[in-house]
């Protein structure tokens, strides 16, 4: 078969199929467009999803008649010239506005801001319309109807109208994010319109207006440097998540990309403080030189190539748990919110209308009665119980001290325990109330993750090994990885060929399920072990010894031992969440709590 020539509107077609892959797509290419023209304020209106109607409006440069001829034509830009090692703009291929041509009906009117008039021009299906006068502002607006009319196929692959509409907000969001100068506005017969003012260089003021509000309560801010690379933004508290990766920005020099190194850097940053299935909330701005990243990987331009990706994970992961060791322990706001929500009334007027006429003992509007009130039989069971105080060391006499001020300790003093799970503490505007066992298990495992980076964790000698039942397999993958485990103070040995006998155990554990220990660890290995071996992932490892030996539910504890454990959360990095991601207490401000009686 001979070779041809392809026709120049069967080019843009094929183009069009990778640039523009759904109406979402289209209005990233033109918004960046209208960015790169300089422009602060941004109308996009949408039908039928994008596929009826997708216009985009600015204020930008604009173009005048020569301009926009090039602009239809494909490869013709004004972004670069010579070489694609300093790319400074969103846009620079000069495809996207000949690409959606071809697929749909596009039209473009400019003007621009020294100009007189504007003018028109018009394409369909690739075929290009002569240029004409037309009134206009300074700006353009780029209008494309019946995406895809020419190339029907491709409309069998398109979702809903719906979820064609919720992807084109998401690139909005995104864009917004990035340039909060900018004034947004998204509306359309398909939606409520959505409008994101511009904040100026407040950038945390439009993420709240994206991400909402609480973010703003619930976010840490990120600064690092790490040789020519920059980072800056803001990443929520471990406590404060989400339940898919959604609520993930980043952005590379200004241009919002969906790229696989950073939301695993973000993932590692994270790891042991979020629970499983549930992702962060970050926004990760990364500044570096043009000429150390690639952005021609892909024409969707959502994906980059770093020179040195190793050091870009680095830095994001390294200054992401630096934040949380310094300001990530505090519980979500969210918590008291979802608390509060919980409570109802617990009394109820017309529920407790008096049968058989009114009287003065029975009525719930009498008054308080000395007499029936605190002292009474409801309240002996108390009699016996000391007062906890703040003091974290063990009291000396059978009378509690008194304690000291709640201003010096932000998690307060212990006043009760409830189902002998849960830590109730008095703070200086409010209460805390701390899972026991959340908390201690995050403890052991910073314990156990400091002693990790300076020697062999100290073990206890089992009086006799404790021989465990696994299968074979199992005993295959943790005997290749005994040294490592060693170190964290658990030695084992292989005991036939389908069982494992303990004889050490980490010594800061105390008594310990040997036996659920090693079956957990084995289901573990089995995951998600690698050729790297399990030295990478101690870690891991550390957390799940730490979960088998904290403080278990169930357990009463002392006022002094309840103290020491709030002592010790106050001095420990990420103790706000255990090492699953669960939060381990949540502070009830005492505005809060005026608010359920009707105070406030």
């Amino acid at each position: 078969m001979a070779i041809r020539q392809l026709s120049e509107t069967l080019i843009n077609q094929i183009a069009a199929g990778e640039v523009i892959e759904r109406p979402a797509s289209a209005a990233k290419e033109l918004i960046e467009n209208a960015l790169d023209a300089g422009a602060t304020r941004i109308e996009i209106a949408t039908a039928g999803g994008g596929k009826a109607l997708l216009r985009v409006s600015d204020n930008g440069s604009g173009m005048d008649a020569t301009d926009l001829e090039l602009a239809v034509r494909r490869h013709c830009t004004s972004k670069i010239s010579e070489t694609l090692e300093d790319i400074r703009t969103l846009g620079f291929r000069g495809e996207a506005l000949p690409s959606i041509g071809s697929v749909a009906r596009l039209s473009i009117a400019s003007r621009r801001r020294d100009s007189t008039g504007g003018h028109e021009i018009a394409v369909t299906g690739g075929k290009i319309a002569h240029m004409r006068p037309a009134a206009a502002n300074p700006g353009t607006i780029v209008e494309v109807r019946d995406l895809f009319f020419a190339t029907p196929a491709r409309l069998k692959f398109l979702k809903t109208e719906k979820a064609e509409a919720g992807a084109i907000t998401e690139i909005v969001k995104r864009m917004a994010i990035a340039f909060p100068a900018v004034r947004f506005v998204l509306s359309g017969s398909d939606r409520t319109t959505l409008e994101f003012p511009a904040t100026g260089d407040d950038h945390l003021a439009r993420m709240a207006q994206v991400l909402g509000k609480e973010f703003r309560d619930n976010a840490i801010a990120l600064d690092a440097v790490r040789e020519e690379i920059s980072l800056t933004g803001f990443a929520g508290v471990p406590t404060f998540n989400r339940g898919n990766s959604a609520h993930q920005y980043a952005f590379v020099n200004g241009r919002p990309v969906q790229d696989k190194l950073i939301l695993s850097a973000i993932r590692g940053a994270y790891a042991e403080t979020i629970p499983s299935g549930r992702y962060p909330v970050a926004v990760l701005s990364i500044t570096l030189d043009p000429a150390l990243v690639d952005v021609n990987v892909h024409p969707a331009k959502s994906d980059v190539r770093f020179r040195d990706p190793g050091l870009v994970r680095g830095l994001i992961v390294g200054a992401i748990r630096e934040a949380l060791a310094r300001d990530g322990s505090r519980a979500a706001t969210t918590g008291a919110s979802d608390m509060l929500r919980s409570f109802r009334p617990g009394f109820q007027p017309n529920s407790q209308r008096p049968q058989g006429g009114w009287s003065a003992e029975t009525s719930p509007s009498r008054p308080f009665q000395p007499t029936t009130g605190f002292g009474e039989r409801p309240q002996a069971s108390f009699d016996g119980l000391s007062m906890p105080t703040a003091r974290a060391e063990p009291q000396l006499s059978p009378q509690p001290a008194a304690p000291e001020p709640n201003a010096r300790y932000p998690l307060g003093a212990a006043r009760a325990q409830i189902h002998a799970n849960y830590i109730v503490a008095q703070t200086e505007d409010g209460l805390v109330i701390v899972d026991q066992h959340a908390a201690h298990e995050r403890l052991v495992f910073e314990a156990m993750r400091k002693a990790l980076h300076s020697k062999r964790l100290a073990s206890q000698v089992l009086l006799i090994p404790e021989i465990i039942d696994i299968p074979e397999e199992d005993c295959d993958r943790l005997m290749q990885h005994a040294a490592e485990l060693s170190e964290l103070g658990l030695a084992i040995e292989r005991f036939g060929p389908g069982a494992i006998a303990v004889r050490e155990t980490p010594a800061m554990l105390g008594e310990v399920d040997a036996r659920g220990l090693i079956r957990q660890l084995a289901d573990e290995i089995a995951e998600w072990d690698t050729a790297s071996g399990l030295s990478a992932k101690l870690e891991y490892v550390a957390a799940t010894m730490a979960c088998h030996g904290s403080v278990r539910s169930g357990r009463r504890l002392r006022p002094e031992e309840m103290n020491a454990l709030l002592r010790e959360m106050e001095v420990t990095p990420g103790s706000g969440q255990c090492n699953h991601g669960r939060p381990t207490y949540i502070e009830l401000k005492l505005s809060d709590i005026e608010r359920l009686f009707g105070r406030s």
